[in-house]
């Protein structure tokens, strides 16, 4: 009985509920907000800004490890990303200004 609560627990923390706009900002970020669809993504996930950006900001993708799997230097308001080649699993995303500090972040799933 323990294991299937263990089970449970940690399939919660690794599917957590389809959340489309990111939460984790940090304290001094402005208020831009992503939002990305569909989640869980099959073969490509779409991520748009509420707001245009005044300034370049960078996209990176990390698999659950932290491992760099996309690096966009420059991201357009709205931005297509295949997700075809990536593992299945769950992938941290952040957006960074020219300077390096994060804007947003937030996490999304990869489901074949």
């Amino acid at each position: 009985m323990k294991f299937f609560y263990l089970l449970t627990f940690i399939s919660f923390l690794a599917f957590p509920a389809k959340s489309q706009t990111s939460r984790n900002l940090p304290q001094d970020a402005p208020a831009r907000v992503i939002r990305f669809y569909p989640n869980p993504a099959v073969s490509q996930i779409t991520f748009d800004l509420e707001q245009v950006p005044e300034k370049n900001y960078s996209f990176q993708v990390y698999n659950f490890v932290g491992k760099k799997v996309l690096d966009i230097p420059a991201v357009s308001q709205k931005t297509i990303v295949n997700v075809t080649d990536f593992y299945r699993g769950v992938y941290i995303f952040q957006l960074r200004d020219k300077s390096g500090k994060m804007i947003d972040s937030g996490k999304f799933q990869v489901s074949h």
